[in-house]
């Protein structure tokens, strides 16, 4: 919202056990207009989110209660660990580039229509 631009036109949420620990692993790529959205356990202080056993390179962006951004790993690579972020409650896993395509920056006000 704060740039007036899209992060991603197609976002889906990473939904119950198996679609969270699964997230994109075996998967050979990510759409440019695709996202997924991961959201923090209730009671979790931090996010943080692996790389192991994916065979493509992502943005994972890191969002506030509030939707705010927190936290940009930029083209993270397979077997990767991100950032621990203390604060986050939601993660979205962007095509590798989506965060400077739509110049999204730390502190930018995010709205997440996912499906």
């Amino acid at each position: 919202m704060t740039r007036g631009t899209v992060v991603c036109e197609r976002l889906t949420r990473a939904q119950g056990v198996l679609g969270r620990s699964r997230g994109l692993i075996g998967r050979d790529a990510l759409a440019r207009d695709e996202g997924l959205l991961f959201e923090a356990g209730r009671f979790a202080p931090f996010m943080w989110m692996h790389m192991f056993f994916m065979r493509f390179p992502i943005d994972i962006v890191f969002l506030d209660a509030r939707d705010v951004v927190l936290k940009i790993d930029g083209e993270l690579r397979p077997w990767r660990l991100s950032s621990i972020v203390f604060g986050a409650r939601r993660a979205l896993e962007l095509s590798a580039g989506a965060a400077a395509r739509s110049r999204t920056q730390v502190g930018d006000c995010c709205r997440l229509e996912a499906g």
